[in-house]
């Protein structure tokens, strides 16, 4: 009922479902007890309804059975008493005090108690160790895809404005504590629209196809050439190449990878439009022990933790 803050509907949903449950009994009570009106002119020693089919078939005018009445009006008492107990009276909380928030924090503080040393263990380990251990790993996988899969897939490979995490192509970088960061601490990254600084719609579309020349994509050279002058109101987040930013999560246009697409239509729409995206923060939700855990395996999605674990070790014994 936290959703619903209009006073109508407490009351409302508290008498429709009162009135439900004495409807079902006093139905049930008509249907125990009623017996069909005989036929004018029908044989009170034949206990039928009248109603015949396929000429012989004929229905009995017997009442429900006792025993499976009593079994409703069980169910009509348990439903009386529980809504006495617990919630389902509108906002009524119920006798019991029960409440399904606090019965999910109890669960968390379980989990937190039965599972939080293992956490703990891992996180007072470098990211790449704990990316090469086989169990955390595994950890990683089961977090991943129930709190991340949902926008990038359970493939990680993303999808239209869902990075993908098994390349090398980070906005923000893709060094172990910079995807921590990012999971702690979310993201939020704006393009702005830039229709009316380039000038007008053969400017944007002069401007998409020098993009798509910077990566060697398939693109208009005409229009290229007229395009790369315009480019230079681009040029404070995504550099002279086009190569990007990191430190502002500007991306890389020389190559061709594209987080909502590569075609020209999609790039001109891109740069008249902007883009808006939102990386939620999971500090609060998973806290750190998980998120170091999380992070490691998504930063093993696109290396191969136990060779750069060995090379570190060995560069570290050289030293």
């Amino acid at each position: 009922m936290a959703d619903f803050t209009d006073g109508f509907w407490s009351p409302y949903i508290t008498v429709l479902t009162i009135l439900s449950i004495f409807g079902c009994g006093v139905l049930l009570w008509m249907q125990g007890s009623r017996r069909v009106t005989l036929e004018p002119g029908q044989d009170p020693a034949d206990n039928t309804t009248g109603h015949v089919w396929d000429d012989d078939l004929g229905e009995l005018n017997n009442p429900l059975p006792r025993w499976w009445m009593w079994l409703f009006y069980v169910t009509i008492v348990f439903a009386l008493v529980y809504l006495v107990l617990y919630p389902g009276l509108g906002s009524f909380a119920g006798q019991l005090g029960w409440k399904s928030s606090s019965a999910y924090q109890a669960e968390l503080k379980k989990a937190d108690a039965d599972y939080g040393p293992m956490f703990n263990k891992y996180l007072h380990q470098d990211l790449k160790t704990v990316a090469a251990d086989p169990q955390a790993h595994a950890i990683g996988e089961r977090l991943f895809l129930t709190y991340c899969a949902q926008c990038h897939g359970s493939d990680a490979r993303g999808n239209k404005g869902f990075p993908n995490l098994t390349d090398q192509d980070w906005l923000h970088g893709g060094a172990p504590e910079t995807i921590k960061t990012t999971i702690m601490e979310g993201r939020h990254g704006v393009m702005p629209p830039m229709g009316a600084a380039l000038g007008g719609d053969k400017d944007v579309e002069n401007v998409a196809n020098y993009v798509l020349s910077l990566s060697g994509s398939t693109h208009d050279p005409i229009k290229a050439v007229f395009g790369k002058p315009k480019f230079t109101v681009c040029m404070g987040c995504h550099g002279s190449g086009g190569v990007g930013n990191q430190a502002i999560g500007a991306p890389n246009l020389s190559d061709k990878i594209w987080l909502y697409g590569g075609s020209v239509d999609t790039i001109m729409e891109t740069i008249r439009k902007g883009r808006d995206n939102t990386m939620p923060s999971f500090k609060d939700f998973l806290g750190e022990p998980k998120v170091h855990v999380l992070a490691a395996y998504v930063w093993s999605l696109s290396n191969h933790p136990g060779s750069v674990v060995a090379l570190d070790r060995h560069a570290a014994t050289s030293q």
